[in-house]
């Protein structure tokens, strides 16, 4: 079993940054793949930024590249999602998710673990 929580969402301007943290229970959190989704209300969860078990290898939706970074520290069971450049069309609940199987999968049915999720909002 993992566990993941979230936090570091929040109220940003427009062109500003925000850092999203996951940290994961469980001594195994280096074999699982990683990624982070999005859901806005009335709207199916969007594959934002996926990470493989090391680190070595990322993937993002084309909406966010050259905006977001996702990394991970193995040691400390966390992983990131820094967010520059904010948009108003970033707005949404953010999760961050697991995956035993697949790495940086865009569908959310590749994930076993789900965290409970973190608000982003961003003003015009």
């Amino acid at each position: 079993q993992v566990q993941l929580v979230e936090s570091g969402g929040g109220l940003v301007q427009a062109g500003g940054s925000l850092r999203l943290s996951c940290t994961a229970s469980g001594r195994t959190f280096s074999s699982y793949a990683l990624g982070w989704f999005r859901q806005c209300p009335g709207k199916e969860r969007e594959f934002v930024a996926g990470i493989n078990w090391s680190g070595s290898s990322t993937r993002y939706a084309d909406s966010v590249k050259g905006r977001f970074t996702i990394s991970r520290d193995n040691a400390e069971n966390t992983v990131f999602l820094q967010m520059n450049s904010l948009r108003p069309e970033d707005t949404a609940v953010y999760y961050c998710a697991a995956s035993a199987t697949y790495s940086s999968s865009l569908l959310p049915a590749s994930y076993n673990y789900w965290g409970q999720g973190t608000q982003v909002t961003v003003s015009s």
